[in-house]
C-alpha cells in the first residue's frame, strides 16, 4: 500500500513539473512574439516609459483580480516581492539601453547568457553545485545560441557591456524567484514584482527622459502594443513564470526561458520577414537537445527513486535558503 501511494506521489510529482516546464514554454512563445510588438512600438515612445507603462498595467491588472489574496500579503512576501521587481526592472533597463549601443544579434545572444550564469551564480550564493547534465544543458544552449544570434561581429562595445549587466540581473532574478517561491506564494510575489518594476521605471523615465508623452494616448498602434505588452507579455507571463519556477530549479528553468529566442525568431521570420538559414536551424535543433538535456536527466546514481530525489531537492531548497537568507534579509 505504501509502495503504491508513493509511486502516485511520484507520477503526480512528475506531472507537476510537466506542467511547470509547459508554463515556461509558453512564456517564451509569448515574449518571442512581443520582440515583434516592441520593435515597432519603440518608434512611437520612450523604452522607460515603455517598461513603466507595461509593468503598470500588470500591477493594476493583477491587484483587480487577485485583491482579497493581496490583503494577506506578509512582509517576507513584500520585501522578496520588491527585490525580484528591482532585479527584473535593472535587467529590462539595461538591455534596452544596451540595444542602443550594440547590434540587435548580440544583444539578444549576451542576454541569454543567463542560462550559463545561473548555475555557477547559484553555486556561489546556496553552495550547491549543479549537476553535470544542468551543466552540459546550459553549455549546449550557449552553443544553440551563438548559432540563433550571433553573425560576424564578435568584438565587444560599451553595449555589449550593458547588455552583460542585463543578463547578470536576468540570473539574479530566476536565482531569488528559485528561493522565494519555496516559501511564499506566487501570486503576491508577481504582484509585488509588477508594482517594484513599474515604480522604477516611472522614476527612471521622468529622471533621464522628461515629461510624458501624451501624444501616444492617441496612437491606437501604440496602445494596442502597451495592452499586448502589459497584460500578456507581463502580467501571464511573470505569473505563469513564478508559479513554474516553484516546481523547477534555477538551471532548468534558465534553459526553458532561453527559448525566447527561438520563438523571437519564429515570430522575426513570420511577420517580419527575416531570412531563416540552415545556422539558425542548427541553434534550433541544439536548444532543443539541451531542454532535453535538462528534463531528462536520470534521477540519480544506482537508481535513486523519486522519494530519495524529492528528499534530496528538499534539503538543497533548504540550504539554499540559509544561505540567501544571509544575502538578502
Amino acid at each position: 500500500m505504501d509502495n503504491r501511494m508513493s509511486g502516485e506521489g511520484a507520477v503526480r510529482g512528475r506531472m507537476i513539473k510537466i506542467l511547470a516546464s509547459l508554463s515556461l514554454l509558453l512564456v517564451t512563445v509569448i515574449w518571442g512574439s512581443a520582440f515583434v510588438v516592441m520593435k515597432s512600438s519603440l518608434d512611437c515612445i520612450s523604452p522607460s516609459y515603455l517598461l513603466a507603462c507595461r509593468f503598470t498595467l500588470a500591477a493594476l491588472a493583477l491587484l483587480i483580480i487577485f485583491r482579497k489574496r493581496i490583503s494577506r500579503m506578509t512582509a517576507s512576501e513584500f520585501r522578496y516581492g520588491a527585490l525580484a521587481g528591482v532585479l527584473l526592472f535593472v535587467s529590462y533597463y539595461f538591455q534596452t539601453y544596451g540595444l542602443k549601443y550594440t547590434t540587435a544579434s548580440k544583444n539578444a545572444f549576451i542576454t541569454t547568457l543567463y542560462v550559463i550564469i545561473v548555475p555557477f551564480l547559484h553555486w556561489l550564493i546556496s553552495r550547491i553545485r549543479p549537476s553535470k547534465y544542468s551543466m552540459a544543458a546550459a553549455l549546449i544552449a550557449v552553443a544553440g545560441l551563438a548559432l540563433l544570434s550571433l553573425e560576424g561581429d564578435l568584438t565587444v562595445s560599451y553595449g555589449d557591456f550593458l547588455t552583460l549587466i542585463c543578463s547578470i540581473g536576468f540570473a539574479l532574478h530566476l536565482i531569488c524567484l528559485d528561493r522565494y517561491t519555496a516559501s511564499s506564494d506566487p501570486i503576491r510575489l508577481t504582484v509585488m514584482q509588477m508594482a517594484a518594476a513599474a515604480l522604477c521605471s516611472w522614476a527612471a523615465a521622468v529622471l533621464t527622459e522628461g515629461s510624458f508623452p501624451m501624444s501616444v494616448l492617441s496612437d491606437r498602434g501604440v496602445l494596442v502594443s502597451v495592452l499586448y505588452l502589459g497584460l500578456a507579455s507581463s502580467m501571464l507571463c511573470f505569473l505563469l513564470q513564478t508559479l513554474g519556477q516553484k516546481y523547477l530549479s534555477a538551471a532548468t528553468s534558465s534553459i526553458l526561458l532561453s527559448f525566447e529566442s527561438v520563438f523571437g525568431l519564429v515570430f522575426s521570420v513570420i511577420f517580419l520577414q527575416e531570412a531563416l538559414t540552415g545556422r539558425m536551424l542548427l541553434g534550433c535543433t541544439l536548444m532543443f537537445f539541451a531542454a532535453l538535456c535538462a528534463e531528462c536527466a536520470p534521477s540519480g546514481k544506482g537508481g535513486d527513486s523519486g522519494q530519495g530525489k524529492k528528499k534530496q531537492e528538499k534539503e538543497n531548497k533548504e540550504k539554499a535558503g540559509s544561505e540567501w537568507q544571509k544575502h538578502f534579509t
